[in-house]
């Protein structure tokens, strides 16, 4: 049976596909190439170019291809976009999620993993890494629209036979260590990637947004944790399932943070080049700091990652980057 990857052409979708390859999996994508990359799909899947919340064509992909479980990655993910557009958001997440799941359910599938965020928790009300079980304020469109596909996907399981596995992301970040695929998101918003690109000569200057925050140096924190290490964990939300498990959340990072202005030191130092530095004003959505409480994810999973290491996730990071420079891959 395979295992059908929503969004399997984007950045953590295309890494999702070789990890489930790499343990022999058979292998479906579904993905509109609207920010991803037919070539970042591995040769050995299966690619269905459409849209994930079209009903009809869903209806086909479950019709001819024997699914096991669904690993829902397609969506938008840019917190300060979803703030001038939100309905953008509440279509191609919520809406989309809810067609699928309707879908899902119509076939019988028993298994769901969710590519949720920590954008659900807004800002805490409380200091140090923020648990699973703290309130759950959005501050921008893009938290709420997966809060309200949160909701949908726990209703849904408590009136059929799905059962799931949310996970909660924080800041996803680096790329695979073999340099099968990377970040190539075009107008990608992530600081690391951004970081990389003007380290290489890719963009004249970095934004910082907010230097007056309540944190170490004035800059945001955050917990950054490896994709490599993300879609392992989402392998074994597929293997908990399938050993039983019921109905699962947890917070994936690495319950530790690094300020806006420590990442960008560790990207000088390790490319050795300078580049400049534009202190901005905040963005609206965005929050101080935020750190994961891991616990649940690594008791419950059985979960330990390989690149817990800033260095590390950046060096993949300025890898691939380079990569893409000689293969010119960028749009």
């Amino acid at each position: 049976m395979a295992i059908l990857v929503t969004g399997g052409a984007g950045y953590i979708g295309s890494h999702m596909v070789w990890e489930l390859l790499d343990h022999g999996e058979d292998v479906v994508v579904v993905d509109n190439l609207t920010t991803g990359f037919d070539w970042a799909v591995a040769d050995r899947a299966k690619l269905i170019v459409g849209n994930v919340g079209d009903k009809i064509l869903m209806r086909k992909v479950f019709e001819e291809n024997d699914i096991e479980a669904v690993i829902h990655f397609a969506g938008s993910v840019v917190v300060p976009e979803s703030v001038e557009n939100p309905l953008k958001y509440y279509d191609n997440n919520t809406a989309v999620t809810r067609n699928l799941l309707e879908i899902v359910t119509e076939f019988g599938i028993d298994k769901f993993i969710f590519s949720s965020t920590a954008a659900v928790y807004g800002e805490p009300n409380a200091s140090g890494p923020i648990r699973e079980d703290a309130i759950l304020n959005p501050l921008s469109p893009y938290g709420s629209s997966k809060l309200m596909s949160e909701m949908m996907l726990r209703d849904v399981a408590n009136s059929s036979n799905l059962r799931y596995v949310m996970l909660r992301y924080f800041n996803v970040a680096g790329c695979d260590p073999l340099q099968r695929t990377g970040q190539s998101t075009v107008g990608a918003t992530h600081l690391i990637k951004l970081a990389c690109e003007a380290a290489l000569g890719k963009r004249a200057s970095l934004s910082v947004y907010g230097t007056d925050y309540d944190t170490v140096d004035g800059s945001g924190v955050r917990d950054f944790i490896h994709v490599s290490d993300l879609v392992s964990a989402h392998y074994a939300a597929v293997q908990f399932l399938r050993d039983g498990g019921l109905k699962f959340t947890a917070n994936c990072g690495y319950s530790k943070g690094y300020s806006v202005l420590q990442v960008i030191e560790a990207v000088k130092r390790i490319s050795g080049n300078e580049f400049p530095v534009v202190h901005e004003g905040r963005r609206l959505g965005d929050i101080p700091s935020l750190i994961a409480n891991c616990h649940r994810m690594n008791s419950r999973l059985g979960w330990l990652p390989k690149y817990d290491d800033l260095d590390t996730i950046i060096r993949t990071a300025l890898e691939w980057e380079t990569i893409s420079i000689q293969k010119k891959k960028y749009a």
